[in-house]
């Protein structure tokens, strides 16, 4: 059995110091440390709501929309174990009062099979794709792929046997510190191939978009216009919240969704 419940708590407890770990990770040595112990062998990629990507045009509501949640979809079918955890450990951790707390991550593998049931329960392959939907129903957004940090809090493994599906918001997820963190780390979780986040000239200067708005603090207004800088992972949440409809985000890659199952799968056997 993975970790006892005492041990969760403590996670949770420390969850406001994530931001002292992530600087110490620009540390020399200590960073090289941290690395190695949380991070290693780490792939995760951002997949962009999916009603507000464009695939070189937009998309309508059809049954042949190419989604970014059909990545995740892939592993639910391909995987043979699928848990659920009762709660979100960063909304639970951080008192959420805008997202579900009760909306926590599905892991996918045989390592799943290692968490303390008291923390979560195993489901079918239908349970978890209807989890994610509600999950989508709610505002978060899915991020998928290795996290070695969830073996390291879970007590599972091996990591080649995980894959996680977490389901984020921008005001309690755990890689709010990305802008902090080293950047050989910070590379490890990456917007989808051939995500393009813009500003239009219908933007306003409102500034909507840079109120807690974004995972990464990739916006900000310079004179009267939004700016998109590196950092951005194309959530697509700018998109969603523009009063103006301003804000676009695009997919110039049309296989996207193979080219994101084909970074993933060498890292992760879910079968």
């Amino acid at each position: 059995m993975g970790r006892p419940l005492w041990f969760v708590e403590i996670v949770k407890k420390g969850f406001p110091g994530i931001f002292i770990i992530a600087r110490l990770t620009k540390v020399p040595i200590i960073g090289r440390i941290l690395d190695r112990w949380l991070f290693k062998g780490d792939h995760m990629i951002y997949l962009p709501r999916d009603r507000v990507v464009q695939v070189d045009r937009e998309i309508g509501e059809s049954e042949q929309m190419i989604l970014p949640s059909r990545v995740a979809e892939y592993f639910i079918d391909k995987a043979n174990y699928h848990w659920i955890m009762d709660v979100c450990i960063c909304r639970d951790a951080a008192g959420c009062k805008d997202y579900p707390v009760d909306r926590g991550c599905l892991f996918l593998g045989e390592a799943a099979l290692g968490i303390n049931p008291k923390l979560g329960r195993r489901v079918t392959k239908e349970e978890a794709r209807q989890h994610l939907s509600s999950c989508r129903e709610a505002g978060l957004v899915h991020i998928v792929g290795r996290n070695k940090l969830d073996t390291v809090w879970l007590g599972v493994g091996p990591g080649n046997k995980l894959l996680t599906i977490c389901n984020c918001c921008p005001c309690c997820c755990i890689w709010r510190v990305l802008p902090y963190i080293a950047p050989g780390i910070g590379e490890k979780i990456r917007k989808i191939p051939g995500v393009t986040v813009s500003v239009t000239d219908r933007c306003t200067g409102c500034g909507t978009c840079t109120e807690d708005v974004c995972f990464v603090d990739a916006i900000r207004l310079a004179g009267d216009r939004a700016v998109i800088g590196d950092e951005c992972r194309g959530c697509g949440l700018c998109v969603s919240v523009c009063p103006e409809r301003a804000i676009e985000i695009s997919i110039d890659d049309s296989q996207f969704i193979e080219s994101s199952i084909n970074r993933l799968s060498p890292l992760v056997d879910v079968s």
